[in-house]
């Protein structure tokens, strides 16, 4: 079929009355180039589930490619299991709670009992939900922290991880297909859940502190998302004094309309916690992105705050669990600081990377922490096998009030490891593209004519992720070592057009703290110069 006919045929199985009149003005208007743009290319169904922009077509997040996708996902369920079962939820994005809707009825037609969480909720909370109700899978409809134009849908399996391969390529073959949508077997006998299963996650989560100091004062934002009141609970029932939560980004908003983006680690995101700290002398600041599985940190440093890097709350969490002797392997994605490592070891405890992405961490069998330095951890992997923005946050306060009773604070705590192994410090370089050539041409580079000299430290060792390292599956990224301990990861986002390049230097604690500090900041700065010039970025 020609694009008009491509379009035509859309149209005529799109059940949402905002789609079809979008599709219908551009066939209208004969605007090939905004049709060639929907149809050139198919959101692709992968370890990630489906991202994209909400709209009209293939190419966009869509009643029709959600149908498509919990369709497939159906046949894969039905071809893999018997009587199998789905638990969908959803976070407060434009249609997230019609796209879930339309899950349930799908899957139900299929002859795949589906539960429907009452409400939009946090993503742990159905990680959770899937090995509570005892499902085959798990439907999160999300796009996390990206821009509100944008919607997802993750997928989960039995174990409460992400969808690896093969997986996900068995998925998209199934949803590949998938006839047309408006001809689908539809059903509204699913079970439509009360609240008793965002409950039982909630008591999971205050299970997890020990008796100990409570005393802090924390300020909170949800980031216009849907951890508020699950976080607000757990942290009433732990025993902690209650949150100031920033009242600008308090409730849910599908258009964040106080930041750029939705994501802590952006700049900016943090500015009206941060103006809030200040007015109540808080301890502590703790975010949530906008489904809640991912948590930042921010500590007062006399009078400002400074915010953690992913690091740094990763490290800091897995020294509070190994000084309580939890036993067992402790995880952490390639692209995160190699300190774990050496944390771990001093406890006689494994460690294991993975590729970026928790779906890897939660794959591992004897997991008793895990975390990627993009805010996410894992501090109890019986409750889910993924990232947890609210039992971390949990873990973070008893942490902190811990501390505070010492008379000290994370950050503290954080320089005592330092002094122990050494100050990693991280940074990253990242380019947002609008032409996607940039990311290929730089990758390219790295490949086939890497730097020699980077910050004035030798590289050392090229290793192409492509071909595998240490084990690990094939990636597209490459690995340069550097002298002294120091290394780069470049690697293309898996969820934004993005070239991502993750420094690492490691500097010998031998006079004072900050001067480690300013050493480190010095070096990554100056790698970050001659990498940008080699890449041409």
């Amino acid at each position: 079929m020609d694009l008009i006919e491509r379009a035509n045929d859309w149209l005529s199985q799109d059940p949402d009355p905002a789609t079809r009149d979008e599709l219908q003005a551009l066939i209208d208007a004969g605007d090939t180039d905004a049709l060639q743009d929907r149809f050139a290319e198919r959101l692709q169904f992968g370890t990630a589930g489906l991202r994209g922009a909400l709209g009209a077509g293939p190419n966009r997040m869509n009643r029709v490619i959600v149908a498509q996708a919990a369709a497939g996902l159906a046949a894969y369920l039905l071809e893999h299991g018997d009587s199998p079962s789905v638990v969908v939820g959803y976070d407060a994005r434009h249609n997230s709670d019609v796209f879930a809707r339309d899950t349930a009825e799908i899957m139900e037609g299929a002859g795949v009992h589906a539960y429907l969480l009452p409400t939009h909720l946090p993503t742990p909370v159905l990680a959770f939900a899937i090995r509570h109700l005892g499902c085959s899978a798990g439907v999160m409809v999300t796009a996390s922290h990206n821009p509100p134009e944008d919607n997802g849908y993750k997928v989960y399996l039995e174990d409460s991880s992400q969808i690896v391969p093969p997986a996900d390529a068995d998925i998209s073959a199934a949803i590949d297909a998938v006839g047309r949508v408006d001809e689908m077997p539809r059903s509204d006998a699913y079970e439509t859940l009360g609240p008793e299963v965002a409950e039982a996650y909630v008591e999971a989560v205050v299970a997890l502190p020990q008796d100990g100091p409570r005393e802090i004062v924390a300020v909170y934002t949800p980031m216009h998302g849907v951890g508020r009141d699950t976080l607000v609970e757990a942290v009433s029932r732990a025993g902690f004094p209650p949150l100031h939560v920033v009242r600008e980004q308090g409730e849910p908003d599908p258009d964040f309309p106080t930041v750029a983006f939705p994501n802590p680690e952006e700049p900016g995101a943090m500015d009206l916690a941060l103006k809030l700290a200040s007015s109540y002398t808080a301890d502590l600041i703790v975010a949530n992105d906008p489904d809640a599985d991912r948590c930042a940190v921010g500590v007062r440093d006399g009078e400002s705050y400074r915010m953690l890097t992913g690091d740094q709350v990763g490290v800091l969490l897995a020294d509070f669990l190994l000084r309580r002797g939890v036993e067992g392997t402790y995880g952490s994605s390639i692209v995160s600081s190699d300190l774990l490592g050496r944390q771990a070891a001093a406890y006689g405890q494994p460690w294991e990377q993975t590729l970026t992405g928790f779906k890897w961490l939660g794959k591992i069998p004897t997991l008793v922490f895990g975390y990627e330095e993009a805010l996410g951890y894992s501090v109890a992997p019986d409750i889910a096998r993924d990232k947890d923005g609210v039992s971390a946050i949990i873990t973070v306060l008893e942490m902190a009030a811990e501390l505070k009773a010492e008379g000290r604070s994370l950050i503290d705590r954080l320089d005592d490891i330092y002094r122990e192994h050494g100050l990693h410090g991280t940074s990253q370089l990242s380019v947002r593209v609008d032409d996607l050539t940039i990311i290929s041409r730089a990758m390219d580079v790295l490949r086939t004519s890497p730097p020699t000299v980077l910050g004035g430290l030798d590289v050392s060792s090229v290793d192409d992720l492509a071909d595998g390292y240490n084990g690990l599956p094939p990636t597209d990224g490459i690995r340069l070592g550097l002298d002294g301990g120091a290394r780069i990861i470049a690697r293309p986002s898996g969820t934004e057009p993005k070239l991502k390049c993750y420094i690492e230097v490691v500097i010998p604690v031998t006079e004072s703290i900050q001067e480690a500090r300013d050493t480190a900041d010095q070096q990554i700065a100056a790698i970050k110069t001659d990498l940008a010039a080699a890449l041409g970025i």
